[in-house]
């Protein structure tokens, strides 16, 4: 599998200018060895804790990049003007981004944020502490869309796709490069696997084209996709791409992944991607749980989406070390979170 710079909307060069761009604005989160009590079948698992990334998920990466690019490329006079959609985590990031970005020699007015009104209320205050002014819509990738182009048309603002833009897609993939460098630490090359979760595509796409970048096709890339979220699963095995089922209320606990793939996402995963593999809501909360416990790190369900797929019967069936899959690298994509409301979750589960 190798990346296709004439089909795919970024190169392993662009992650690296993205990098280049970010050095100095962006956290370099930590790459945690996880304890035996997490291990399955004499695997190591290491998670990539984008939980400690500013704004407490991997979307600052994306969401900067696009911004400072914007900045750079800008030939009208005036301030800048972003707006974005998003259920939270892309929300903060680009709310911080356009705040941080702001200067006297170019200036950048507070960014403007749709989201559905189901959104989480400690990711929609803490997106008004960035600075971002929220705008509610419906819960469909419809109304968050046709709320956004109604702002872009008012204000003419730059639309920064959470998930499509290709400067957000780059930045993602700049956590692969991390991973790699901080895996010599543990005397390692490479990871065997790497699982990363999946809605819009845009971490999973940008982490692939670095990784196959970087080493074609010696490591498998796995996405971890809720059961009820899994328009994923249903595109990358049918070989095409088809969104959310008609009706889905997208019920999921997981509620940073509700975005689908879209026409830049979809081509990377198709190309790129070795598996993906899906995780009841039961599993989702469990592994969140198992996480908080033992890692002793407060991840979101979104992120617990990706340790559910490590710790899972399918993968470790799948890619056993029988097969040469003994370390695998995990991205704990974010940890914002309603520490109560998940927690009344798993004890309605029983667990």
């Amino acid at each position: 599998m190798q990346a296709d710079k004439d089909q795919h909307c970024i190169t392993l060069k662009d992650v690296k200018e993205a990098s280049q761009r970010l050095k100095g604005m962006v956290k370099r989160t930590p790459l945690l060895k996880a304890p035996s009590s997490m291990n399955v079948e004499d695997k190591e698992f290491y998670f990539k804790v984008e939980a400690m990334q500013h704004t407490g998920s991997f979307k600052f990466r994306g969401a900067l990049n696009a911004t400072k690019s914007q900045i750079e490329q800008k030939k009208t006079p005036g301030p800048l003007a972003v707006v974005t959609h998003s259920s939270g985590n892309h929300a903060q990031a680009v709310a911080l981004a356009a705040r941080l970005c702001n200067t006297k020699e170019n200036p950048v007015k507070p960014a403007t944020i749709v989201m559905p009104r189901g959104a989480p209320q400690v990711k929609q205050e803490a997106t008004k502490s960035y600075g971002g002014e929220v705008i509610l819509c419906d819960n469909t990738n419809e109304a968050r869309q046709e709320t956004a182009d109604l702002i872009m048309a008012e204000r003419g603002a730059t639309f920064i796709h959470p998930s499509e833009n290709p400067l957000v897609i780059a930045g993602q993939g700049t956590i692969a490069l991390e991973i790699i460098d901080q895996l010599q630490e543990f005397g390692l090359d490479a990871p065997d696997a790497i699982i990363i979760p999946v809605g819009g595509g845009g971490l999973a796409s940008g982490n692939a084209v670095a990784l196959r970048g970087l080493f074609s096709d010696k490591i498998k890339i796995i996405l971890a996709e809720p059961e009820v979220l899994d328009d994923t699963k249903r595109s990358f095995e049918s070989g095409q791409h088809v969104k959310h089922r008609p009706g889905n209320k997208l019920d999921s606990v997981a509620d940073g992944l509700k975005t689908t793939l879209g026409p830049n996402t979809w081509p990377i995963v198709r190309d790129l991607v070795d598996d993906v593999i899906i995780v009841s809501e039961e599993d989702i909360l469990r592994a969140t749980k198992h996480t908080w416990e033992q890692l002793k790190v407060c991840i979101e369900p979104s992120a617990g989406v990706g340790v559910a797929v490590a710790i899972g019967k399918e993968f470790n069936s799948k890619y056993s070390t029988n097969q040469g899959i003994k370390n695998v690298a995990v991205i704990l994509c974010g940890g914002n979170v309603d520490i109560l409301e998940t927690a009344k979750k798993m004890e309605q589960m029983g667990l």
